[in-house]
């Protein structure tokens, strides 16, 4: 892992990114929010150009197979969430990241990189992102997003809710415009 950038593969999450997941994981918090932490790079990787990603999924997807490889246990997708092809891939993963086993093929790696070069930076913009932030969030239901939001009073502390809350109004005022 103590391997400079330019040897590492694209399959290879960078250190500062397993040191953030990690401290994620010390704090308790859960397994999505600790691959969270790959999706970021994943996304900040094609918007600093070096590579594209067909949709904003795609990256979320690189993100998430990347922290199951690191060792996040992160489940699969339910049945009827995905297809059984993605599904596989994901328990794949999963069973990659525990053996510890971490050497990646450099043709494999090459040939990904390369087909990833083909594909269009602005599908990690903010605006792309935000399509798809809006699209997740609209398949959600009502419940669960009470959920959520009853899990953040629980967990975020006094000091998260109070910015939270200011972000939120800031928010309001803006759309109030």
């Amino acid at each position: 892992m103590d391997r400079p950038e330019e040897e590492r593969g694209p399959d290879m999450p960078e250190q500062e990114t397993l040191q953030r997941a990690h401290r994620d994981k010390e704090k308790g918090k859960s397994p999505s929010t600790q691959a969270g932490e790959f999706v970021r790079e994943e996304i900040h990787h094609v918007r600093e150009g070096k590579h594209g990603v067909s949709s904003p999924q795609q990256a979320i997807a690189i993100g998430l197979s990347k922290a199951r490889r690191a060792g996040v246990k992160l489940p699969p997708p339910k049945t009827g969430r995905s297809t059984n092809r993605i599904r596989k891939q994901a328990q794949r993963d999963l069973a990659k990241g525990r053996s510890g086993n971490r050497r990646v093929s450099p043709r494999r790696s090459r040939a990904t990189e390369n087909a990833l070069k083909r594909e269009s930076r602005s599908n990690a913009s903010r605006s792309a992102l935000s399509r798809q932030t809006r699209r997740a969030a609209s398949r959600r239901g009502r419940s669960s997003l009470h959920k959520a939001a009853m899990k953040a009073v629980r967990t975020k502390g006094k000091e998260g809710l109070r910015r939270a809350g200011q972000k939120a109004a800031r928010t309001r005022q803006r759309h109030a415009r």
